[in-house]
Formats: structure tokens, sequence, C-alpha cells
């Protein structure tokens, strides 16, 4: 015998969930109107893009410029500077990291994301240049200044070791196995590769425990503070 009542209940279930994943898959709020709604998508937020300019202060020196279509934002999927923040709000703590720290974050990425595609773009631009068409030459200047931008927060984030294995004892680190976890490799994990700090322990050797895991965030927030000054 059928339950109806059963069925009924499982298809008002369906459509509930079903009505929450289109909820989710809306652009974030500030977002343009073409933006499609994307199921795949993933939780998002809205983000302002940046793009360099060169600075009228300065007839020799470039800057990094806010801009968007017609006023409006772009959508771009929370990584884990929006995870931490939640997790502190639902604790009702500070964010591990400040605004200025996440923003040089987010612009070290966006800078380093669009010159690797810029790379491409400017291998087919040379060629006009070079033939005397003067075509691309602003692009080549920009795609120029931005390197030069992006090398200049990698001077700041430096050398130096986020994680010393000589510095903790073999209990605390892992053993045998573990190994330095440079400043770099620790920036360009968490910023451009999107890793959470568990599986920066975890390539690197260590234990993964609160302790080291605090240890890696103090050691990122000093790096992200050098390059609020580049």
């Amino acid at each position: 015998m059928i339950d109806r009542a059963a069925g009924a209940a499982r298809l008002l279930d369906e459509r509930d969930r079903l009505a929450r994943l289109i909820f989710r898959a809306h652009p974030a709020e500030g977002c343009g109107p073409a933006i499609p709604v994307a199921p795949a998508r993933g939780p998002q937020r809205s983000v302002t893009p940046h793009v360099m300019m060169p600075d009228p202060k300065d007839k020799s020196g470039w800057k990094v410029e806010e801009t968007g279509w017609r006023g409006f934002k772009a959508a771009q999927a929370m990584d884990i500077f929006d995870t931490l923040a939640l997790k502190a709000a639902k604790r009702k703590e500070v964010p591990p990291f400040t605004k200025g720290q996440v923003n040089v974050a987010r612009l070290y990425r966006d800078l380093v994301e669009r010159h690797d595609a810029g790379g491409m773009k400017l291998a087919s631009l040379e060629g006009r240049v070079a033939s005397g068409s003067g075509k691309g030459g602003d692009f080549m200047d920009a795609f120029l200044a931005e390197g030069e931008a992006i090398r200049r927060m990698q001077r700041a984030i430096g050398n130096g070791v986020a994680m010393q294995v000589r510095r903790v004892r073999p209990s605390v680190r892992g053993g045998k196995s573990a190994r330095n976890i440079r400043d770099r490799d620790l920036v360009d994990a968490i910023c451009l590769h999107g890793k959470s700090f568990r599986q920066v322990l975890e390539v690197h050797g260590w234990t993964v425990t609160g302790r080291n895991v605090q240890s890696l965030i103090g050691a990122l927030g000093c790096v992200l503070n050098r390059m609020q000054q580049y």
C-alpha cells in the first residue's frame, strides 16, 4: 500500500532543499545582474576588482585602482579568511586576521592570478608591437607594473622561516619527518592555493595540533603586516 502522506512529506522536503540550494546559488549582494545563478559555485562573497592604473601623481609610476562594471562588484568563492571570520563570529571572538591583513592577502592573490593569466595575452601582443602596429603598449606597461608590484610584495615576504624545526621539540613538531615551513611557502599555500593551516602542517610533516595551527596563524599575520608596507 502506498503511503501518500510520507510521499508528500518527502516531496516537500526535497522542494525545501532545492529552494535553499537555489537561494545560496544567487550572487552575493552588490554583484552585477549579469552574473548567473550557479549552484555549483558554492559559498561566495562580493568583491571589488582591482586593476593597475597610471598614477597621476607620479608620471613614471603605477597604482592599484578599484574598478567594477558600472559600479557593481564581482562574485568570488569564499576563502579561508571568510571561513575563519565566520568561525570566530560563531564563538563571539575577534577574527584572527585584521581587515588590512586580509585585504593585502587577497590583493596579492588577485595580482598573481591576473598576472599569470596575462602572460599568454602578452605573448600574442608582442608580435604586433614588434611589427610596428603600436597596439598593446598600454597592456604591456600595466603588465610590467603589475609584475613589479608582485615582486615588491614578495620581497616583503622575504626568505624567513615561519616554523623552524630546531626551535620546536620533536614531540611537538612531529618527529624526524617535520621540516621548516618558510614564510613564502606559507603565504603561497594559504593565499594563492587556498590550503588550510592543517594542510600546510601535514605537507611539511608537522603534527596537526591547535598549538601548531595558532603558531602558523601568528606567523602569517606577521608576514601580512610586512606586505602591507610594500
